[in-house]
């Protein structure tokens, strides 16, 4: 296969697909990587109809989890650029392994975010999990590329005088999860606002940024409506459609009556 192209998204293992580019040529890889928890895609949690939410979750075994989180960010550190940075989002259960992956290939953490999201599980026996961890990495902190103004003004204040920037940069981002009621969807996805909360404080307009878990496609989408260039990876045939029909249609989201069409151009504004 020739050497992938940006702007493109291809059905295949990210790390054949990741094997296939240069090297450092990715500015900026935001992904959201398979749990390892057997999660069961088609659940009917949050009043989700499971006839909306397309087949094909790929889990990964507990066993091998570590060996795959190694064998996917050593790829992944070599195509990043050194000004470059890199967003991983995991759950509790398996975090050890990406941390000890993370450390053991050379990545530098910056931060250690927490996703807080409006609500999770019922549980009967233990706390409600009802946030994500991220870490935000680099190759070389001294070259990363980090737009501090990108969302606020220094001098930006809220209605009772405290720095909106401030806020904006707390390493706890309260950000609600989307539930596209009516329409299709994959079991697991990033809110828009995340998405681009990340692009604006690391990427700027015509900067590559690489999704290795494609997924529903939401990284790609919010790129490219964002104006960057985007690329990902995706080995779930129906989800690989459904994220290639969005970027080509140019939508957010699609209706699971066909005959209603696709809608909603997604407001970045």
């Amino acid at each position: 296969m020739e050497i992938v192209q940006p702007n493109h998204i291809y059905l295949m293992d990210c790390r054949e697909g990741m094997r296939l580019m240069p090297e450092a040529c990715v500015d900026l890889i935001v992904t959201d990587p398979p749990f390892a928890i057997e999660f069961s895609a088609k659940r009917s949690n949050y009043n989700r109809k499971a006839g909306r939410v397309l087949d094909g979750y790929n889990e990964i075994p507990q066993q091998e989890y570590y060996e795959f989180t190694l064998s996917w960010m050593q790829e992944a550190y070599r195509v990043l650029k050194e000004t470059g940075s890199m967003y991983v989002f995991s759950g509790w259960n398996n975090l050890r392994d990406i941390l000890n992956a993370l450390e053991e290939i050379g990545f530098i953490t910056v931060n250690h975010i927490i996703w807080k999201y409006q609500f999770g599980v019922f549980t009967k026996r233990r706390f409600v999990s009802s946030h994500y961890h991220c870490l935000y990495v680099c190759k070389d902190d001294s070259q990363r590329r980090f737009y501090t103004e990108s969302r606020y003004p220094a001098d930006a204040r809220d209605t009772e005088g405290r720095s909106l920037r401030y806020q904006d940069m707390e390493d706890v981002w309260v950000i609600p999860r989307e539930y596209w009621n009516g329409d299709f969807k994959t079991p697991t996805k990033l809110p828009a606002e995340l998405v681009k909360k990340i692009l604006q404080y690391s990427s700027r307009e015509g900067d590559l940024v690489l999704d290795p878990f494609l997924g529903s496609g939401q990284v790609a989408v919010v790129a490219k409506q964002m104006g960057r260039q985007y690329l990902g990876f995706e080995i779930v045939p129906e989800y690989y459609e459904f994220a290639q029909r969005r970027l080509e249609e140019g939508v957010y989201r699609i209706k699971a009556t066909e005959s209603d069409g696709a809608e909603l151009t997604l407001p970045l504004d």
